[in-house]
């Protein structure tokens, strides 16, 4: 009864996202408050309709309903209560209901504002929001139901369906698969969410800025009404993203954090796009200009989300992030290219309601810098979609599916995150409107002869490469000019109101949040590309097969073997475990436990390394092979990633000056719409 109560709901949400079109459509073309109040009503109905589904499909999620074929690949009795409530966005139908039930509730939200102004946007956006729910609901009800059934048929046949055929018995399996092992971490239960409500919420300023289109309006009040959800959203990718490189650190055992993984980057190009967009609109807000490109850019943004939705779950392209291979792909793609082209032609057709109505009068001002970040955001974009698409490139024009690795997008992006490394530095130094280089050089005098001090120093102690010297400089370039533009506002307000540190600081995050949340914002990802040049151009390692009492030696690092062990876990594991002392310039300062689980349902393994961190660097060992008819020996191998927590520790200042910036703009702008 729960699974048809489940599929009954998706389809009630169809038919309400289709009337919520229709009276809309009708509402606006003959003015008649009924049906557009009844339009709003039906898709504010969509959000409770679509969460309870989700309930009761996480309620058969964790009563162990495994008839229901999504619960008995995705769940068993072993599965740990988290876990199974993670497991509703663990497999394929399940997580495009959670991605669902995510647009709904922000279209829900989206529904409840006020709309005492700007009321002619309405219609638009109940029209547009619902033409993307009805497209997943849709995609639920008739590919991916999650509440389809085992039947056993009187021949012995089994059967997958939503309802019973005839003369067909249910058949409700004593246990499920369980959730894919490399899912099975805690990160899991935060790293999806954050990605999918990043995704959905960039939704929100693509349906405003296609309804400004369509009404023909000169105005920016789209981008004032959407930039909260803009930042929202590129606040969530960016917490997914950093959850999801976290994730691959400490659960895949390679050593690193990022591999340019087809669906890492499915992620990773609306962020890019996103971060442009939002540089761009701060140009629009307070010049005017940029009006093309702003437009351009949150309709690519809004097309690489619903893109790298068709990659993850099409089976295009392999990853170990992506779902199995699906019928779901060609529906996606039509919809894509229908949403793409409809929304590129309209925003020709309205070209010359875009025009800029300022101008740009020095390369060296504000906006002119803002212009070259968007830009070389945008080549960094294209160079990850390139390197993306080019296996479906290949095998159309030469038969052959051929793919690029990791090297080649660190040789094409680096240059580029150089250059934007640089413009992140020097445009604290420039004014609005007109700047001259003059200026720009007297600004950045000290911190430009205290960097390359730096620069000295990092080539002395041993980083000779050009690659590093030049990153460590521009690193250290970027932190000092936005150190000091921060400690120059700080003593300049204390200066003439005599305040303590605290009501300083404070005072200055009250009167401009969005700047000084950039700032941190920018000082944080300095700080974060320490991490990535330390593990990117400075990691070393080595492996070694070590017997009881043998050791290993990297760097000032000596790791010894003291004991390796073998056992059964009640959740269906069989652990293998090695215990090893680690000593720095020959002093004892941890033990590692590196091991390989092994879960027997899906006859898989999953290598969970040791790691021993400092600010310095990361000691991580992984257990590579281990046999039991040799069973004091085993082979390791050791990873040092010098200053990989600089990656973490920025990461977290992002986004605490993401949420400085947003501060408490949503609840502002909902009283203002």
């Amino acid at each position: 009864m729960i699974a048809e109560i489940g599929f009954g709901t998706l389809l009630i949400a169809f038919i309400l996202s289709g009337y919520a079109i229709t009276a809309s459509w009708i509402g606006n073309k003959q003015q008649k408050a009924v049906w557009m109040n009844s339009a709003r009503v039906a898709a504010i109905l969509m959000f409770p309709v679509i969460s309870l589904s989700a309930i009761l499909l996480l309620i058969l999620l964790t009563s162990g309903h495994y008839e229901v074929q999504y619960v008995y690949r995705v769940s068993s009795v072993a599965t740990p209560f988290y876990l199974k409530l993670a497991a509703l966005w663990g497999g394929q139908s399940g997580s495009l209901l959670f991605w669902t039930w995510i647009l709904s509730f922000f279209s829900f939200t989206v529904m409840l504002l006020k709309w005492d102004h700007d009321r002619d946007f309405l219609p638009w956006i109940i029209i547009l929001l619902s033409i993307i729910l009805s497209f997943f609901v849709g995609l639920l009800v008739i590919f991916e139901n999650p509440f389809v059934r085992f039947w056993q048929m009187p021949g012995g046949a089994q059967i997958i369906s939503m309802f019973k055929p005839s003369a067909g018995v249910l058949l409700s399996p004593s246990d499920g698969l369980g959730l894919n092992p490399l899912l099975r971490h805690p990160g899991m239960i935060f790293h999806p969410p954050a990605l999918y409500l990043g995704f959905t919420a960039f939704v929100i300023p693509y349906v405003f800025g296609i309804a400004s289109l369509i009404l023909g309006r000169r105005d920016d009040q789209w981008i004032k009404i959407s930039r909260p959800w803009t930042l929202l959203a590129w606040l969530f990718l960016s917490c997914g993203l950093l959850l999801g490189s976290r994730w691959a650190y400490e659960v895949l055992g390679w050593g690193g954090y990022w591999s340019w993984d087809p669906v890492e980057n499915a992620a990773f190009m609306p962020w890019l796009l996103g971060t442009a967009f939002l540089h761009g609109i701060m140009v629009q807000e307070k010049l005017k200009l940029f009006k093309h490109w702003n437009m351009i850019l949150v309709l690519l943004t809004f097309s690489m989300v619903i893109y790298g939705t068709f990659l993850t779950r099409s089976g295009v392209l392999s990853s170990v992030h992506a779902f199995a291979e699906s019928s779901i792909g060609p529906a996606f793609f039509i919809f894509i290219t229908l949403m793409f082209i409809g929304s590129m032609t309209l925003v020709f057709h309205r070209w010359g309601l875009l025009s800029s109505e300022g101008n740009l009068y020095s390369i060296f001002s504000r906006e002119s810098q803002l212009l070259f970040n968007t830009v070389i955001l945008f080549g960094l974009f294209f160079v990850v979609f390139l390197g993306v698409n080019f296996p479906l490139l290949s095998e159309l024009f030469t038969g052959q599916k051929m793919t690029v690795g990791s090297a080649w997008y660190e040789q094409t992006t680096g240059p580029l995150f150089a250059v934007l490394l640089f413009l992140m530095a020097i445009a604290p130094l420039s004014s609005w409107g007109y700047s001259t280089w003059e200026t720009m050089l007297k600004a950045v005098r000290i911190p430009l002869l205290l960097s390359l001090i730096v620069a000295g120093y990092v080539y002395y102690i041993g980083f000779r490469t050009w690659p590093a010297v030049l990153g460590y400089w521009l690193v250290t370039l970027c932190f000092l000019i936005l150190l000091f533009d921060l400690i120059n506002a700080f003593f300049s307000r204390r200066k003439h109101h005599q305040e303590s540190l605290v009501r300083t600081f404070v005072h200055l995050l009250k009167r401009n949040r969005r700047r000084y949340g950039s700032i941190l914002i920018h000082i944080s990802v300095a700080l974060m590309c320490i991490g990535i040049l330390g593990i990117e151009l400075n990691q070393s390692e080595t492996q070694a097969r070590l017997t009881i009492g043998e050791s290993v030696t990297l760097g000032p690092y000596s790791v010894q073997l003291e004991s390796i062990s073998e056992f059964d876990l009640d959740d269906g594991r069989n652990v293998t475990r090695a215990e090893m002392r680690v000593y720095e310039n020959h002093k004892f300062i941890s033990t590692l436990y590196p091991r390989r689980d092994y879960f027997y349902t899906s006859q898989q393994a999953v290598t969970i390394p040791g790691i021993n961190s400092s600010l310095q660097d990361d000691l991580y060992v992984v257990l590579v092979d281990w046999e039991p008819i040799n069973s004091n020996q085993a082979t390791f191998k050791v990873y040092r990633n010098l200053f990989i927590n600089w990656l973490w520790i920025g990461g977290i200042g992002l986004l605490v000056g993401g949420i400085i910036s947003m501060g408490t703009r949503l609840v502002k702008k909902r009283k203002s719409v």
